[in-house]
């Protein structure tokens, strides 16, 4: 199966721009008026299209101002793209004018699932690798990108459990769906961390195995850590912290597979100060511009440059 073509209208042009290889971080309402009143340097912001999906009060007041001086991701949790039941078309209505709404230059959704017939798990829960699954969440989608009229980003999971009826590898289904749906990849290096060591896997062999060219944007987090039953190490994604040294240099090889790419610091829990979550972003931006500078000194192209 060839991976579909979308006829980008005139409308979203914006969207089909893209993100800019920069830093950028979760768009808190902690931190709406200092961001209009400061106008920090950053390359983007990101919200969660959930807590967007009503017709106005504050949030829509500020996100609009917001949006009117940066470029904005939309990173949707509620999709359930890897549900056994059909994609909830109400939500894919009202996601679809959130989007027309604000024109962002990215959206994403999860490799999970989160609901089961009428009932919401506020959870993003893990799905078996093998052919069923495979087309269900192909089939999903191509309903995604047909409604909504643009390439959507698949974020990779954070585990804690794997499926014995699995017969793929995480990856190798990740590489599946992007070329059956045309679809691009939402790296979390993060979650690559967290479910690599709760399964003892390599996370720098998972990433070499993720197809590179389909990564349009990067997320970085914190996590927390606990223990399994068996007292074996548990790393949980709580967004909840600073990014570790582990996931820093974890996006170091990241960065050196696939370039310069959007990257977002993503905190949802205990939000700090705007500076530490803009300090963050620049870390970012600097390692993407180590990554940069061997390819600039050999005499390379970089499309992030042009």
């Amino acid at each position: 199966m060839n991976a579909p073509v979308f006829s980008v209208p005139d409308t979203i042009g914006a969207a089909a721009r893209g993100l800019p290889a920069r830093g950028g971080v979760g768009l808190k309402p902690e931190h709406f008026r200092e961001i209009l009143a400061t106008a920090p340097d950053i390359g983007f912001f990101e919200i969660h299209a959930e807590n967007y999906m009503v017709d106005g009060g504050p949030f829509h007041h500020y996100l609009g101002r917001i949006r009117e001086r940066y470029p904005l991701s939309i990173h949707g949790v509620g999709l359930s793209i890897g549900g056994e039941s059909p994609l909830d078309a109400d939500h894919l209505d009202r996601l679809a004018m959130l989007l027309a709404r604000y024109q962002p230059e990215s959206f994403s959704e999860h490799l999970a699932w989160a609901s089961h017939g009428d009932v919401f798990l506020n959870d993003l829960l893990p799905v078996p690798y093998h052919a069923g699954t495979l087309a269900r969440v192909c089939d999903h989608i191509d309903q995604v990108q047909d409604r909504l009229r643009r390439r959507m980003l698949l974020e990779n999971p954070a585990t804690y459990v794997e499926f014995a009826a699995s017969t793929m590898a995480e990856t190798e289904f990740i590489a599946e769906v992007v070329r059956r749906t045309g679809c691009g990849l939402l790296l979390d290096v993060n979650n690559v961390h967290v479910a690599c060591v709760n399964h003892h896997r390599d996370p720098y062999a998972y990433i070499d195995a993720l197809p590179a060219e389909a990564v349009g944007q990067i997320h970085l987090a914190g996590f927390a850590q606990d223990v399994d039953a068996a007292g074996e190490p548990l790393l949980i994604d709580s967004h909840g912290a600073p990014v570790a040294q582990a996931v820093w240099d974890l996006y170091r090889h990241a960065l050196a597979r696939v370039g310069p790419v959007a990257t977002l610091i993503e905190r949802d829990n205990d939000i700090p100060a705007l500076p530490v979550l803009l300090a963050e972003a620049h870390q970012a931006e600097r390692l993407m511009g180590e990554a940069l500078a061997p390819s600039i000194a050999r005499g390379f192209p970089c499309g992030a440059c042009a």
